[in-house]
């Protein structure tokens, strides 16, 4: 039987603790997340992160994402310095798979994230 799952209101679902955001360009800077629902494969992850302002660098070359933002602002940037976006909340950001670049996060910051990936 396939399970219908079902998560309310994402802007309270305890995260958990915070660690050292490992690709911080930011000193202190902090990160939590908690997943949700992950396929069968593995292939699709779905969870609710958050982390403090500051600046890393983020790279999607294994897996795309969806990111819903649910509060903060950020600027995202692509690596070759193109196409950056300011995003806050109600926005929808596609990161494609194969996609570099940097984070700036103006405040602190919770997203619903959807994370693809191919078959190796």
């Amino acid at each position: 039987m396939i399970s219908l799952d079902t998560f309310g209101d994402l802007a309270k679902v305890d995260t958990g603790a915070f660690a050292p955001k490992p690709t911080t360009l930011t000193e202190g800077q902090e990160e939590a997340a908690v997943g949700l629902w992950s396929s069968p494969d593995g292939r699709v992850n779905i969870g609710v992160w958050e982390c403090t302002p500051g600046r890393f660098t983020g790279d999607r070359t294994k897996g795309g994402e969806y990111c819903h933002i649910i509060s903060g602002t950020a600027t995202v940037t692509n690596s070759d310095g193109s196409g950056s976006r300011d995003i806050g909340p109600g926005d929808l950001l596609v990161l494609p798979q194969g996609w570099t670049g940097e984070w700036v996060l103006h405040s602190h910051m919770r997203k619903l994230y959807v994370i693809t990936s191919l078959p190796e």
